[in-house]
């Protein structure tokens, strides 16, 4: 299948730039933007995804995002084509909101200002430790074991709060949360640290901790869905439009029901894990 491939990347005042013009324009987004007809291209699959951001996407076409996109495109019988842009501040308004595509891939359910489709997949942030190591096994952060030791976590995430409910945020390594993945890495600069020792352990979203804990070697990884309270741990992913494009989103519903198992297979096989409703681990057979 053809892959085109269409590259943004703007520096900030471009991207302002942009901005204005689109507003300008009259290219609406967010909430006004359901005033719109249906503004799908149906000659191709216009991807925006971003192109440094495995496990989910690259340039390459390496990702889960991309294979399936991949399956999108060949369930619709159309070229897929990507419009390449950094997930940062803007994304959406330089993305879909001037209309350079029609879908992004990973998006969480309840997102503004994007129309979700049903949920794709929901999974849940882990826990990444030494394999065999005293903190092997430890499965919710308010274990006894965890005391006194060093977490790594992601800044602003949930797994933050959980860590400064339990008194374990003074000693706690923060990474980066909003980063330009073509030069920055946090989760595996994070996973680094864990088997260095320089962190006991690490949190991390698990679609991205267990691809890069398993290329890694010699982690363990456990899933922390038995937490006690807000914030959630676990959430669902969806395809994401614009608002309004109603007719679009249902047939994305219908790929994603028609196709969910061989999409699970996708997931599984970049370690993705995945949890049904009841938190309760997917077991995926490929």
């Amino acid at each position: 299948m053809t892959k085109q491939k269409i590259a943004i990347h703007a520096s900030p005042r471009r991207r302002l730039a942009l901005g204005a013009l689109a507003a300008a324009l009259g290219l609406a987004t967010g909430p006004a933007a359901a005033q719109t007809s249906d503004l799908v291209n149906r000659a191709t699959l216009r991807v925006c995804a971003d192109p440094a951001d495995m496990p989910l996407s690259n340039e390459k076409g390496e990702g889960y995002e991309n294979k399936i996109a991949e399956l999108l495109a060949k369930d619709l019988g159309i070229p897929l084509v990507y419009t390449w842009f950094p997930q940062a501040t803007g994304f959406y308004r330089m993305t879909l909101g001037i209309k350079r595509c029609d879908v992004v891939l990973g998006v969480a359910q309840g997102a503004d200002p994007y129309l979700n489709t049903n949920a794709y997949m929901r999974s849940t942030s882990i826990l990444i430790v030494k394999e065999g190591g005293p903190l092997d096994g430890v499965d919710r952060l308010s274990d006894e074991k965890l005391k006194d030791k060093r977490v790594g976590v992601i800044a602003g995430t949930p797994a933050a709060s959980h860590l400064n409910k339990y008194g374990l945020m003074a000693k706690a390594k923060p990474y980066s949360l909003t980063i330009d993945r073509r030069y920055f890495s946090p989760a595996e600069d994070m996973i680094k640290d864990v088997q260095s020792g320089e962190i006991d352990a690490g949190v991390l979203w698990g679609p991205i901790g267990g691809y890069f804990a398993d290329k890694a070697g010699g982690l363990s990884m456990t899933s922390l869905v038995k937490e006690q309270g807000g914030p959630p741990m676990s959430y669902r992913l969806t395809f994401g439009v614009r608002p309004g494009e109603e007719n679009w989103k249902h047939r994305l519903n219908e790929f994603i029901s028609k196709n969910q198992a061989e999409i699970n297979k996708i997931l599984a096989s970049f370690h993705v894990p995945l949890v049904d409703e009841q938190d309760k681990p997917i077991v995926v057979t490929q």
